[in-house]
């Protein structure tokens, strides 16, 4: 079957139906609940790994301006001060021994919740006997992608620095129109980054075989409805407030509301990949160590 536009919302339809299937709610309501554990670890890795080529301070400033814009002050200072402890020395070798393993697991389960939620999708389940070493297989997985993390936030450090010191440059010497044609090309960057980051978990978190030009079309989809999404939530949280009646608990409440509108954004995304696979290229096969979901009903 050969794509058109007017397969389009069709499409959307199915992808609506299939998406909430899911109970999308509750499974956002999960990586939510991971993510909090998840947090310290990932920072860690992440201000490391990319602070080793721009330096810890610009990544931090960076990853906590990005938090401010988004969920307020108070919670990128919350997560700060959660980051300041998870990096402490510990007293013995052992402590910073066991400290180090708790951060890289806590770092990787969100990863892990998120392929479970990715192999639903994508209607495969793994194979009962390959179980123990999926389980090496995902937490491996989930570190590459953490390293892939790093690495676009590096990039995206280096691109952004350069683009905002020709935005100062643009707004002192030329005109208004020149200053929005740099807000569109900032605009193109960052959805760049966040689709390149979409089709890296797609590709790698599912135990099915995926072409990267599904991955690639589904990703950029993802890219656009999350930013116009992440728009949507900074808005409602400055003007909403929605953590204020929780008192001192209202920074992880907007982090666990982040994470789960969040997530509900991406999940539909990858439905979307899938269902545009599904239609176009047919059934997506499992990897060796998976096998097709006997439960799943494809609409498609």
């Amino acid at each position: 079957m050969k794509f058109n536009i007017k397969h389009i919302f069709q499409l959307l339809k199915t992808t609506f139906t299939e998406w909430n299937d899911k109970d999308p709610f509750r499974q956002s309501a999960v990586i939510a609940y991971y993510a909090i554990f998840s947090i310290p670890g990932l920072l860690v890795l992440v201000i490391s790994i990319s602070g080793y080529f721009f330096g810890a301070a610009s990544v931090n400033e960076n990853i906590m301006g990005q938090i401010s814009s988004t969920m307020g002050s108070e919670t990128a200072k919350q997560v700060s001060q959660i980051l300041s402890k998870s990096t402490e020395e510990k007293s013995t070798v052992w402590g910073s021994i066991i400290g180090v393993a708790v951060l890289l697991f806590g770092a990787t389960a969100v990863f892990v919740e998120l392929q479970k939620t990715l192999n639903l999708i994508w209607k495969v389940k793994l194979k009962t006997q390959k179980g123990f070493i999926h389980i090496i297989k995902a937490r491996l997985f989930s570190f590459g992608l953490i390293l892939a993390i790093a690495f676009l936030l590096t990039v995206s450090l280096v691109v952004s620095t350069l683009l905002s010191s020709m935005g100062t440059w643009l707004k002192v010497y030329t005109h208004d129109s020149t200053i929005f044609l740099y807000n569109i090309i900032n605009f193109i960057f960052s959805l760049a980054i966040i689709s390149a980051l979409f089709a890296l978990m797609f590709k790698i978190l599912p135990d099915a075989k995926i072409r990267w030009k599904h991955v690639w079309l589904g990703a950029f989809v993802t890219g656009i409805l999350f930013t116009i999404g992440k728009t949507l939530l900074a808005y409602y949280f400055s003007t909403a407030e929605p953590g204020s009646i929780y008192g001192v608990a209202g920074s992880i409440v907007l982090i666990l509301l982040w994470v789960s509108y969040s997530s509900m954004i991406l999940f539909f995304g990858a439905e979307f990949t899938a269902v545009y696979t599904r239609t176009y290229s047919g059934e997506i096969p499992p990897t060796d160590i998976a096998e097709q979901d006997p439960n799943c009903i494809s609409r498609t």
